[in-house]
């Protein structure tokens, strides 16, 4: 049975007329639902027009450590129709209640492997727009408990004023180069795939998909590869991808090639080294 309680929007701030970082706490205050990095939360609102509560599911962006919000990163959904919770939400104020149901989601980061050995692989995280809120979840979650393993996050959009969360994640990496891979290793790097377009003319980055960190030309090795330095392997990284469907067949069509497989086609030993979480 559906259990909806009721929730208040504390915080808006608006990355553009159509992407936008939500904070949520409960209406009755206290801290907010238990729930893991990579998991989601389910909104709900009323719509008169259709006399019945529509609910939507959005990955979380903030952290469990963080006991008084969950913050989501979400688009205003326009075409080819309005999204009818997304246009709510886009039409809210801060104070405005929402209904939410309890975070849940399969989407996490495995501690161990099937063996029961600790995981200590790298994690590489491949988000496409607002599929990068599970990953800013997991490097907050990771960084709060010390964790020692390396963490590369790559983010991939089409508009530069669409790289949400780049200060905050470019902060991460400074403080590992500070504070040494030993203590906190972390690197992040984002990608435009417009790079021709006016908007975009002083982006001096990366140009091209997210997934393009991920390929190599002529034997050479990729961009991942000479971030970490060494070659890719299932024996020494895990991957987590999400975003939409074409960004998940895009980052396959590399990893599966190389002998990578993921958690739904699960091997015999039920090992794996893929998750992903597609959005259409």
């Amino acid at each position: 049975m559906v259990v909806d309680s009721k929730a208040i929007i504390s915080y808006i701030q608006i990355q553009k007329e159509d992407l936008a970082v939500f904070r949520f706490k409960p209406k009755e205050g206290g801290e907010v639902p238990q729930y893991k990095a990579g998991q989601f939360l389910t909104l709900g609102a009323h719509i008169p027009a259709e006399n019945k509560v529509i609910r939507r599911a959005y990955s979380i962006a903030s952290n469990p450590e963080t006991r008084n919000y969950i913050e989501l990163y979400i688009r205003w959904v326009r075409k080819p129709l309005p999204g009818r919770l997304t246009t709510v939400l886009f039409s809210a104020k801060e104070g405005d209640e929402i209904i939410w149901l309890k975070p849940t989601g399969p989407f996490t980061i495995e501690e161990k492997k099937p063996d029961g050995e600790p995981d200590n692989r790298r994690i590489v995280c491949l988000g496409g727009g607002t599929g990068l809120a599970p990953f800013v979840s997991y490097a907050k979650h990771l960084h709060a408990i010390g964790s020692k393993r390396e963490v590369v996050v790559f983010h991939g959009a089409s508009y530069v004023d669409e790289l949400g969360y780049r200060e905050e994640l470019t902060r991460l990496e400074e403080e590992s180069l500070d504070r040494g891979k030993d203590k906190w290793n972390f690197k992040y790097r984002a990608t435009i795939s417009r790079s021709d377009e006016w908007f975009n003319r002083t982006w001096n980055g990366n140009k091209g998909r997210v997934e393009s960190f991920l390929q190599s030309k002529d034997g050479e090795m990729s961009t991942l590869e000479k971030m970490v330095g060494e070659k890719i392997t299932k024996d020494n990284t895990v991957f987590f991808i999400c975003g939409w469907q074409g960004t998940i067949d895009g980052c396959m069509d590399v990893l599966t090639p190389k002998g990578f497989v993921t958690e739904r086609n699960k091997r015999a030993d039920k090992s794996f080294e893929i998750k992903y979480e597609s959005y259409g």
